[in-house]
């Protein structure tokens, strides 16, 4: 039945923000699964397929598809368009992204909890059903994933590359309700294929709409940018951001401290910490090769990697402390509200394999990620401002303009320092360590996630790739 559409699919696909690219062209999609919620009496219909994609002289990948087809497309949903099919039982009709459509996505949800979704299943953490009647909007945002929103009360968050057995999403939002955690939207169920605990793939997260002011990042941003432009006064007391970063490190350090309770903690002996060291060289290695810019930096940064061994299996003869983290933390994943800071997106890096995201690690990696994209707000604030004045002025710049570039990155500069400060005391304050007593560790990770960066950034925004460049540079000269 999708075989007909995949010629369709298969070039809108790969334009996708959540598509894996590999070296080598994409060479088949496979259908694993397909469901078609369609109802008497209306014209659209909601395919949900789950595919593998295969890419030459690499692995396959599973992706999840919501189609919507429609005979005729309201203008409304113009803009998610995908094609027509030219054959099959739709011949003629128009697919497009079906998230968007707020009648399916509401017969998605009323399926799936009355069990009418076919091999789609809702599974509530309660035992009181959803409210009814809530209407449907897509978030336009940029991520790896899909996100609806119902009524500003539910959020519904859709996994577009799930895996087989228990989501670690799902895993640590249960953990964490049990211990009571406040730092985290509360967790309402997950959709899910039938099976077995290891045979069904959890497809989304039905969680609690948490209203905000806005998320870190746009909130650091626009802080950042009236500093760099001038603005504000650069007294760190009156600096707009650093009470927020503050009170951000104290709520980060509540969450580890409750991710303790739930999973449990333990010092991470000699073996997993050269396990440790040994997949911060191969990530090197394989970084080196795809940016030769990290090319002049790949000893000193092992060297970094090797302190952190050295000095984590020889301290006091107890390891290091580990425990489960959020695993992929930066100003993106919280959101200010007016209960104070959430965490969100507990999934850990999304390019490690799941068995090893629920690995217990050191909690100064998610400390070392906030620090990293406290420094990336700063710079982008900086690049902004430049790109605004780039487009108005000459392409000769004058010394008046020289000396105002070097005044904004200095700026940028301190912005970047005195949060990343205000955020490192929070942490302490109301944490299990203090990361200003072990500043090997916290070099190392950071090293780690700037590398990572920088490959991110090649891959998909070479304009940004001197941003993490600059982080290792730093790093690797002991700034």
């Amino acid at each position: 039945m999708l075989g007909p559409l995949l010629p369709v699919l298969m070039p809108w696909l790969v334009t996708r923000r959540w598509f894996t690219h590999e070296r080598g062209h994409l060479e088949r999609l496979r259908t694993v699964s397909l469901s078609v919620l369609e109802e008497p009496g209306r014209e659209a219909v909601l395919l949900h397929a789950l595919l593998d994609a295969r890419h030459e002289g690499s692995g396959t990948h599973h992706y999840q598809l919501l189609v919507g087809l429609r005979p005729r497309l309201p203008a409304a949903l113009t803009g998610a368009r995908i094609g027509q099919a030219e054959s099959g039982r739709w011949a003629g009709w128009t697919l497009y992204e079906g998230t968007e459509d707020h009648e399916l996505m509401e017969r998605l949800l009323a399926r799936t909890e009355q069990g009418a979704g076919g091999a789609l299943q809702l599974s509530l953490t309660g035992s009181e059903p959803l409210p009814s009647g809530l209407s449907a909007r897509a978030l336009a945002v940029e991520q790896s994933n899909s996100t609806v929103v119902f009524g500003d009360r539910l959020l519904f968050k859709l996994f577009r590359q799930p895996e087989p057995g228990e989501h670690p999403e799902t895993d640590v939002l249960r953990g964490l309700t049990r211990v009571n955690c406040d730092r985290i939207p509360g967790l309402v169920g997950w959709m899910h294929t039938e099976g077995t605990a290891q045979e069904s793939v959890v497809l989304g997260i039905l969680e609690e709409f948490l209203p905000a002011r806005g998320d870190g990042w746009d909130l650091a941003v626009r802080q950042a940018a009236d500093c760099v432009s001038g603005s504000c006064r650069v007294v760190p007391a009156l600096d707009g951001f650093t009470g927020e970063a503050q009170e951000l490190g104290r709520a980060v350090a509540e969450l580890h401290t409750a991710l303790g309770e739930a999973f449990g903690r333990q010092e991470l002996g000699p073996t997993e910490i050269v396990g440790l060291v040994d997949r911060m060289r191969l990530d090197l290695r394989t970084a080196l090769e795809q940016v030769p810019e990290l090319e002049p930096y790949g000893g000193r940064l092992q060297a970094l990697y090797e302190d952190f061994g050295k000095l984590a299996v020889r301290g006091r003869g107890r390891g290091l402390p580990g425990q489960r983290i959020h695993g992929d933390l930066h100003l993106g994943q919280v959101l200010r509200t007016e209960d104070g800071w959430k965490v969100i997106d507990f999934e850990g890096e999304p390019s490690r394999p799941v068995a090893e995201r629920r690995l217990p690690q050191p909690v100064l990696k998610d400390v070392a990620g906030m620090l990293r994209s406290f420094d990336y707000a700063g710079r982008q604030a900086l690049a902004t401002l430049a790109a605004e004045e780039e487009a108005s002025e000459s392409e000769r710049e004058s010394a008046e303009q020289t000396a105002a570039r070097l005044r904004r990155l200095r700026r940028a500069y301190a912005w970047s320092v005195r949060n990343r400060r205000a955020f490192t005391a929070g942490y302490a304050a109301a944490g299990l360590v203090d990361p200003h007593c072990h500043p090997v560790v916290l070099r190392a990770f950071e090293a780690e996630k700037a590398v990572y960066e920088a490959v991110y950034e090649s891959q998909h925004r070479p304009a940004w790739l001197p941003i993490p460049l600059a982080a290792v540079q730093r790093l690797v000269s002991g700034r």
